[in-house]
């Protein structure tokens, strides 16, 4: 009688959103195409190792920004307006709340003191790997919904208490050593403190051992977990299609690697940009808990968080920090961070001091060997 209940409960509210049947050859294109565009930003647009200007970053986020709205143009062609608004919802709420995860990513590179030239080619595996891991977190999410509807109540719990987090920043500082994965990690593969250009892994003396470079990126996965478990609830808010979903989180995500590059170095010009996040996610996350007796528009909501995002941002580029002051940024992605230095190594680098992009958008500087 219980699963009766659920089931038609889901079912009603299921009802207001957009649902279609999408044939496993679509999935399986999409996959395709997102690959190939993965693999031409590696082989062919970033082969070799360099140092991502402004420009080139610039370049680059607006060619992904323009190919996430031109998929938007797709589903409305395909499946019609309310699933174009939906993706586009879901599409806007990712890519904002991916902003708070571009200033972490630099907080980790600064740390570890990634030289510039190699930071690209392990972002692409972070991505790579946020990819698969949002596609476990969204069907996981979906089908968890569909079976017990009472679930979206935890769901809009957790983004309200997520967005009073976000209003009371720290300033506590960033230990990616304190870790918990990357402990375990750490504990069975060999590692070694040298960086030997791009390679996640190396040889010493015969011995298969670990790069610097494979920690930052335990470290950049491991902390995506955290954000997925924010940002997937709230695109849950506005669309249950799991193709919608999916393809808003892929395109979002697959333009952050460009975004940090350019970004990273702004931390302090986006002063508002906390408050901005957490009205959007204290917004969804009202939205799921009345649900049940109000369905907001679609359209209604994109309109709400693309005026919040506006607001929040214009309001830091018209009223700046002065100079030498910290923005309060939330490092909520990196678990952990509260606890004492454990004095795990820190990578030495015989190549110069940390690169700017890090470590100017940080805020710290770089760890040499032996601190």
């Amino acid at each position: 009688m219980l699963s009766i209940l659920a089931s038609s409960e889901s079912s009603s509210t299921s009802d207001k959103f957009v649902s279609f049947d999408v044939p496993g050859w679509v999935w399986a294109a999409f996959a395709v195409v997102v690959l190939a565009m993965l693999l031409i930003d590696l082989l062919v647009v970033h082969r070799e190792a360099h140092a991502v200007s402004t420009k080139e970053a610039a370049i680059e986020s607006a060619i992904w920004i323009s190919i996430g709205l031109a998929f938007g143009l797709v589903l409305l062609a395909w499946q019609g307006g309310d699933a174009a608004g939906e993706y586009y919802a879901g599409y806007l709420i990712e890519k904002s709340l991916s902003i708070d995860n571009v200033f972490v990513w630099a907080l980790v590179m600064s740390y570890f003191g990634v030289p510039q030239e190699y930071q690209f080619r392990v972002l692409f595996w972070g991505i790579f790997g946020a990819l698969v891991l949002r596609a476990l977190f969204i069907f996981g999410g979906v089908a968890i919904l569909e079976r017990f509807h009472w679930v979206i109540y935890v769901f809009g719990a957790f983004l309200l208490f997520t967005a009073i987090r976000l209003l009371r920043p720290t300033h506590d500082d960033v230990h990616p050593e304190d870790n918990f994965i990357l402990r375990m990690v750490d504990k069975v593969v060999p590692s070694t403190p040298e960086y030997d250009g791009q390679k996640l892994f190396t040889r010493v003396n015969g011995r298969r051992l670990a790069t610097p470079l494979f920690a930052v990126l335990v470290v950049v996965e491991s902390s995506d977990v955290i954000f997925a478990v924010d940002s997937i609830p709230a695109i849950l808010a506005v669309s249950r299609e799991e193709f919608i979903v999916f393809s808003s989180n892929a395109f979002a995500i697959l333009g952050l690697r460009a975004l940090y590059f350019l970004l990273a170095d702004l931390r302090n010009k986006f002063q508002y940009l906390q408050q901005g996040l957490a009205v959007v996610l204290a917004f969804v996350g009202i939205k799921m808990l009345i649900s049940e007796w109000y369905h907001m528009p679609t359209f209604l909501s994109l309109a709400v968080i693309a005026v919040v995002l506006t607001v929040a941002i214009g309001a830091s580029i018209m009223n700046p920090l002065p100079e030498g002051e910290e923005a309060d940024v939330s490092t909520h992605g990196i678990p952990g961070r509260r606890t004492p230095h454990t004095g795990r190594r820190t990578p030495h680098t015989d190549a110069s001091p940390p690169p700017p992009t890090a470590a100017t958008g940080s805020g710290r500087t770089g760890r040499s060997a032996g601190e």
